[in-house]
């Protein structure tokens, strides 16, 4: 989905003016944690993207030029290998966190895709490679920040019913000041499309505390 490809793809598509400035894209995201007994195993995140990225990606694809927000067959398998094929380096936007260390994600599986009025729609499960009976950080973000993020809902728990679920708003005057300072100064808007943004993603992104109990 929203590897490099399509990102270039957007940065292709979108009016100059619009093009100086970050994010490009905006995309809203449902997260489910996994529980098998008391140990976390898998992740699901839903991508919606947003109208106009989902216009831009169909336009490029040469899919629905009609309009008609129904795809046929053979759309749907064009879409569904745009959106579902990453590239290698591609790690799918997702920071889990526990006891202070990073959990190992596993390659994505269960990946789908829907289109739906105008809107394209991607899931997939990253597997928990090696997550314990302890609290998780979770944060969706991309590094670069060509795309925001934002949690479409509450967050989800299958397999428990004693967890609770935390979210924290980023410090949006921190965020920027960071950009500021590794910027030397300039503003986000003033990087052209060409240049190198710094990586800053995980300061805009919510975070997302899961604590069970013990």
């Amino acid at each position: 989905m929203l590897t490099r490809v399509l990102t270039a793809v957007a940065l292709a598509l979108l009016p100059s003016t619009t093009a100086l400035a970050h994010p490009h894209l905006f995309v809203a995201v449902d997260v489910t944690v996994i529980y098998e007994g008391d140990r976390p195993t898998g992740v699901q995140v839903a991508w919606i993207y947003d109208d106009y990225f989902s216009l831009l990606l169909t336009t490029d694809l040469g899919i629905d030029l009609d309009g008609d927000m129904v795809l046929t067959r053979a759309e749907e398998t064009i879409l569904a290998e745009a959106v579902t094929t990453w590239p290698a380096d591609f790690g799918g936007d997702l920071e889990v966190v526990q006891n202070g260390a990073p959990v190992t994600l596993g390659p994505p599986r269960d990946h789908r895709m829907s289109f739906d009025a105008g809107i394209v729609r991607e899931v997939h499960v990253r597997p928990l490679m090696d997550a314990a009976d302890a609290p998780l950080r979770l944060r969706v973000y991309d590094p670069f920040y060509y795309i925001a993020y934002h949690l479409n809902g509450p967050v989800r728990i299958t397999g428990r019913e004693d967890c609770t679920v935390q979210i924290t708003a980023p410090d949006l005057n921190t965020a920027y000041s960071k950009v500021e300072e590794l910027l030397y100064g300039r503003a986000a808007a003033d990087v052209g499309p060409d240049e190198e943004f710094p990586e800053v993603g995980a300061e805009f992104a919510e975070i997302i505390d899961v604590t069970c109990a013990s």
